[in-house]
C-alpha cells in the first residue's frame, strides 16, 4: 500500500499535516497526510481516503468512532 494513498480530509488543519488515526472499537491506527477540507456532515471530524479505512478496519462499516493526534505538522 502506498503511503501516498493514505489521505485525510480535515476543515482547518494545514495542508501536509499527518495524524496518527486510531479506530476506538479495534485499536487499529494509521499515519495519514491531510490533503483536503472536509467533511462536512455535521458531527464528523475526519473523511479517510478508502486506503487508510481499510487499513483501520472501518471499510465495512462506513463510519466509526476515531481518535486522532497530530504526529507532524506543516
Amino acid at each position: 500500500m502506498s503511503s501516498s494513498n493514505l489521505t485525510a480530509a480535515h476543515r482547518s488543519l494545514a495542508f501536509g499535516t499527518r495524524l496518527r488515526v486510531t479506530n476506538s472499537h479495534n485499536g487499529r491506527s494509521v499515519v495519514v497526510r491531510v490533503n483536503d477540507r472536509g467533511p462536512f456532515i455535521r458531527g464528523r471530524v475526519l473523511d479517510l481516503s478508502r486506503a487508510a479505512a481499510q487499513d483501520i478496519g472501518m471499510v465495512a462499516s462506513g463510519t466509526a468512532k476515531v481518535c486522532y493526534e497530530v504526529v507532524a505538522s506543516r
